[in-house]
């Protein structure tokens, strides 16, 4: 292989048996469970708030304490991986992510649960990476892999969706620390079953560990996560989101001169060296810029548009997740009969912009076409994030498999939090005109600028006027969400239409490698035709950068405004459930 090859044959490995399947099946438990931990605490935060009595600023990390651990320390964690053992890293997180999980349960101060947090994202920092490379390596046949990749892509389909209702249910019958309990016995099932049947893979050459590097690589991430999570929450570009994203931005420029410029760099420029890696990074974070954006508004409009409640919002939500899990396979199938990957990945962005182009045909009452403009957009993008990821990790070395699917799973944090960003500002933008065009003159100042905000302080301020004014403004507020919900979904449609073309032009006559990518098989490091599928699995990035496409609840930019308002996360769970939102 070369740098310059447009195309590489694809060799077929022995055929994966029953064992590798059954430990393909054990290895799906972490990220199933890591995926849904990112929605489990939308319905235990008021039993939180009751128990721990957290102020509004401890209850924002503990939501986000999670999402920036496991970001920060992807990197980290897959080149760890690639040098002292996946399957070793793997057990290690998988012990810390039970542990922290039978800590958070029982916690009995908001500290303890914050720290308890912190270590489940550490723990899920180890863990998705290993379990992609490991995957990876598990398949070496062209057909299986592509398999097993469509099945890995379906089952994400709902993860988090899968998250939220379990979430509440498991509140109905248990006290809140049920909701990490049921963590734990998947982990044990997990410690024990890997090491008899997961083999170990690791780079037999690792070289020295770029240990300067790890602090450079979070000191880049952090900055820019939060700087998007902040904008997407301000509703606007501020200047204190805006610095830490040029300084995250200065960060990253100084990481990737000093990536570029050592034999033992965190990631190595070996994994650009095919032409499909850099797009396929690219192209999956557009396709979760694009999940993330919708998401923003979708859960805000089953709730406060439709008036639904938490658990219900989120029992509809699951709905899309039928169609999710056809798309994966479907379009594995159509590459493994000859059709182009490059068409089938321009295909999907279309297939997303379609569904974004239905969304922005709903009105205030058009709960169907919600769900099917959702559907057909998470299908798209399934389909998208499956064959990139095959891509990405199948064009690479095998023992940099654990770098790549950090990178492709960085990429994602970045691509999720841009897209609640930007398109979240341009429907607040139109959100904010419209309310002020509509209802200028009939409300008091202070009352019309609260309402201006965001669509939940428009219904807390319309639930304290009495008579007519208040329906007016709900009727107004509602409106002006879905004009702005419109709009951002056209710039949505507008931005995958846009992914195609560049999917098809970077992709040309570019397919990914087998094992020839890696050279010769060498003791510990087993190359492979390349499985895996994106950290999010239906497009959810895993941080909670923002609001599930299928989630329900609080969405973390509602809980960020309600700190900005004085306001507790509890009580703005409790204004999203109150009747007539």
């Amino acid at each position: 292989m070369t740098s310059t090859s447009a195309s590489i044959s694809i060799s077929t490995g022995p055929r994966a048996g029953r064992k590798e399947w059954t430990a393909f099946v054990v290895l799906m438990l972490p990220l199933l469970l890591v995926s849904m931990d990112v929605s489990v605490l939308y319905f235990a935060v008021p039993a939180i708030s009751r128990e721990l009595h957290p102020s509004s600023t401890q209850q924002l990390w503990i939501f986000d304490i999670y999402a920036f651990a496991l970001a920060g320390l992807l990197i980290t964690m897959g080149a760890l991986g690639d040098r002292f053992g996946r399957r070793k890293l793997l057990l290690f997180g998988a012990a810390a992510f039970g542990a922290a999980s039978v800590a958070a349960a029982y916690a009995q101060s908001a500290e303890t649960l914050i720290a308890a947090r912190a270590v489940l994202g550490i723990g899920g920092a180890t863990l998705m990476p290993s379990t992609m490379a490991l995957i990876r390596n598990l398949f070496l046949d062209e057909k299986q892999r592509a398999t097993a990749i469509a099945i890995w892509s379906s089952a994400m389909a709902g993860g988090i969706a899968l998250g939220s209702v379990l979430s509440g249910v498991m509140i109905e019958h248990f006290w809140w620390g049920s909701v990490f309990l049921i963590n734990v016995p998947a982990m044990v099932l997990l410690l024990a079953l890997v090491p008899l049947l997961v083999p170990e893979f690791k780079d037999p050459k690792p070289g020295a560990f770029d240990l300067p590097s790890v602090p450079l690589s979070l000191a880049a991430v952090l900055p820019v996560i939060y700087g998007l999570k902040k904008t997407a929450a301000d509703n606007g570009v501020s200047p204190i989101p805006l610095l830490s994203i040029v300084a995250g931005l200065a960060v990253g420029a100084v990481f990737l001169r000093r990536q570029r410029t050592r034999r033992d760099a965190m990631i190595s420029p070996e994994l650009f060296h095919h032409r499909g890696f850099g797009p396929s990074i690219a192209l999956n974070a557009l396709a979760t810029f694009a999940m993330m954006g919708s998401a923003y508004f979708t859960t805000q409009y089953l709730q406060s548009v439709l008036g639904k409640g938490p658990l219900e919002a989120a029992l509809w939500s699951l709905a899309p997740s039928v169609c999710v899990g056809i798309a994966g396979p479907a379009a594995a199938a159509a590459v493994q009969r000859g059709a182009d990957r490059a068409h089938v990945i321009g295909a999907g962005f279309l297939t997303g912009a379609l569904g974004y182009g239905i969304l922005a045909l709903a009105g205030t009452d058009a709960l169907w076409t919600v769900l099917i403009g959702a559907a057909v957009l998470a299908s798209g993008i399934v389909m998208v994030m499956s064959l990139v990821t095959d891509m990405a990790i199948g064009t690479v070395p095998p023992k940099r498999a654990g770098s790549a699917a950090a990178l492709l799973e960085t990429g994602q944090e970045f691509g999720g939090a841009m897209g609640m960003a930007v398109l979240g500002s341009v429907g607040t933008a139109v959100y904010r005109s419209d309310v002020k065009d509509s209802l200028g003159g009939e409300l008091p100042r202070g009352a019309l600028d609260q309402a201006r905000e965001t669509l939940g302080a428009a219904v807390a301020v319309a639930g304290k006027l009495k008579g007519r004014t208040g329906e007016q403004l709900l009727d107004a507020a509602r409106e002006a969400f879905t004009h702005g919900m419109r709009i951002a979904c056209g710039a949505g449609a507008v931005v995958l239409v846009a992914a195609a073309v560049l999917a098809l032009v970077t992709l040309r006559r570019v397919e990914a490698a087998g094992p020839a990518a890696g050279g010769a098989a060498k003791a510990g490091d087993v190359p492979s035709t390349g499985a895996g599928v994106p950290l999010t699995g239906a497009g959810v990035p895993l941080t909670g950068a923002g609001v599930p496409l299928t989630g329900a609840g609080v969405p973390l930019t509602g809980a960020d405004e309600a700190a900005d308002r004085g306001e507790t996360v509890s009580e703005a769970v409790s204004e999203a459930a109150a009747p007539g939102r």
